[in-house]
């Protein structure tokens, strides 16, 4: 595996379903020096907390008189994956504000998903890693340890 390298002036993007990092390399590719550009969070209560609706009911078409539930929306799910298309367009932004060249995603698995199908792809092409962690609760110095030993 080879190792991973971030130039002065690469971002790296360090996102869960209701926390984003954007951290810029002032460092180098040996030292790396990551300063926060922006910070976001989202308020995202439990299902059950934001909504109250008992599941919904459904009666057969055949007469039979049979009825079965119909599954309950998972408003946190849905409220992580608007969350992530609100990122990649800030992240797009920022890309083409800041003319970055190399780019790195930290998400756990779900997220990074979610990630993956909102950013544009002319910033997909700036990616040259993902990583499935989920390293948004940890100090930005612990955050560029896990980068150079991944």
């Amino acid at each position: 595996m080879q190792k991973l390298k971030l130039p002065y002036g690469s971002l790296v993007l360090v996102a869960d379903g209701k926390k984003a990092l954007f951290l810029f390399n002032k460092g180098d590719e040996k030292f790396l020096n990551l300063v926060t550009a922006r910070v976001f969070n989202d308020d995202n209560p439990s299902t059950h907390e934001q909504g109250t609706d008992r599941p919904g009911r459904v009666h057969s078409s055949d007469h039979s008189g049979r009825r079965s539930s119909v599954e309950l929306t998972d408003w946190h799910m849905l409220q992580e994956q608007h969350f992530a298309k609100e990122i990649a367009i800030s992240l797009e932004k920022y890309v083409r504000s800041n003319n970055i060249k190399k780019i790195v995603v930290v998400a756990p698995a779900r997220a990074l998903g979610d990630l993956r199908s909102a950013i544009h792809a002319d910033v997909k092409k700036h990616i040259v890693a993902e990583i499935d962690k989920d390293l948004t609760k940890h100090p930005v110095g612990e955050i560029e340890k896990h980068l150079l030993n991944a």
